[in-house]
C-alpha cells in the first residue's frame, strides 16, 4: 500500500511527504518510528499478557514488549519493515489485519500506535477487526489525535520531490471522538491518557456473561468419561492449553 517511497524512507535514503487531498503536506515520521519514542513507555505498561502489534512497522514496539519477557507479536503490510523489525529481534510477519491473523481471538492486548487507527480509512471496521482478535477481556491500546481534531477519512499518498505513490485511505481520530467510534465497533472505551504530547485510549473487548458455576466432586468421573477419554481437563494443563495465542510461544517463536 505505502510502497517504495516509504521503504525508502524507512532505509534513510529520502525524506517523504504525504501529501492530503487538498495538497497540504507534512514530513512522514519514519524517525520516530525507528527508535525509543516519548511516550512509547504509557503504552508498553499497559500490556499484560500476548500482545499484537498491529502495523508494526520497524518493530519498536514490539521488541520493546519482548525485551520485558511480553510474547508480542507484530504485523506489517510493507516487506522492508519487517524486515527491519525482524533484524532488531522482534518477532514480526508479513500480514494484513484484515487478513488471516495468527492467534485470533486470544490476544490479551492489541495495539494501534503512530496513528494506525487510520489503517484502511474506516476506523470502526477497523476496531471491528481488533474487537474479533482480542480475548475476551482483552485491551486495544490506540493512539489518537488531540481533543478538538475533527474526525476525518480521506485518501492519501506518500510523495518526494517529483515523485509520487498511489493514493491510499487514511483516517485520524481524536481522542474525544474515539468512545463513540469503539461503541460502534462493540469496543467500550475505558480511559483515555496523554503522555509526553501524545493521546491515547484504552478500549476493552466486553467479556461474556459467566456460565453458571455447576459443583460437583473433584475425584468423581464417569465410566463414559474413564472409556472415552473425555474427562474435563482442569488445573494447569487447562491453564497452559489457552494461556498464549496459537503458534506464539513465551519464548518469542511461532511453530513451525
Amino acid at each position: 500500500m505505502l510502497g517504495e517511497l516509504y521503504e525508502a524512507a524507512l532505509a534513510g535514503s529520502v525524506q517523504a511527504e504525504v501529501e492530503h487531498a487538498d495538497g497540504t503536506r507534512m514530513p512522514l515520521a519514519v524517525d520516530q518510528w525507528l527508535d525509543a519514542t516519548p511516550g512509547d513507555t504509557s503504552l508498553v505498561d499497559r500490556c499484560h499478557g500476548p500482545t499484537l502489534d498491529v502495523g508494526s512497522g520497524p518493530g519498536r514496539l514490539t521488541v520493546a514488549l519482548a525485551e520485558r519477557g511480553v510474547p508480542a507479536l507484530g504485523i506489517d503490510v510493507t516487506p522492508y519493515a519487517v524486515e527491519i523489525a525482524q533484524s532488531s529481534g522482534a518477532l514480526a510477519i508479513l500480514r494484513d489485519v484484515f487478513g488471516r491473523v495468527p492467534g485470533a481471538g486470544r490476544w490479551m492486548a492489541v495495539l494501534l500506535a503512530d496513528g494506525n487507527i487510520g489503517i484502511g480509512g474506516d476506523p470502526a471496521a477497523l476496531l471491528h477487526r481488533v474487537g474479533e482478535l482480542l480475548a475476551p477481556g482483552g485491551h486495544a491500546y490506540v493512539e489518537v489525535q488531540a481533543p478538538g481534531v475533527p474526525l476525518r477519512c480521506e485518501n492519501v499518498r506518500l510523495c518526494q520531490n517529483g515523485a509520487a505513490g498511489a493514493w491510499f485511505p487514511w483516517a485520524y481520530v481524536g481522542a474525544d471522538q474515539i468512545g463513540d467510534v469503539a461503541r460502534s465497533a462493540g469496543l467500550v472505551l475505558e480511559e483515555t491518557w496523554t503522555a509526553d504530547g501524545r493521546w491515547f485510549a484504552a478500549l476493552a473487548c466486553q467479556q461474556p456473561a459467566p456460565l453458571p458455576v455447576v459443583a460437583f466432586a473433584p475425584e468423581t468421573v464417569t465410566a463414559e468419561e474413564a472409556v472415552t477419554g473425555k474427562a474435563a481437563v482442569t488445573g494447569k494443563a487447562a491453564d497452559a492449553a489457552v494461556a498464549a495465542p496459537s503458534g506464539l510461544h513465551a519464548e518469542g517463536r511461532l511453530a513451525s
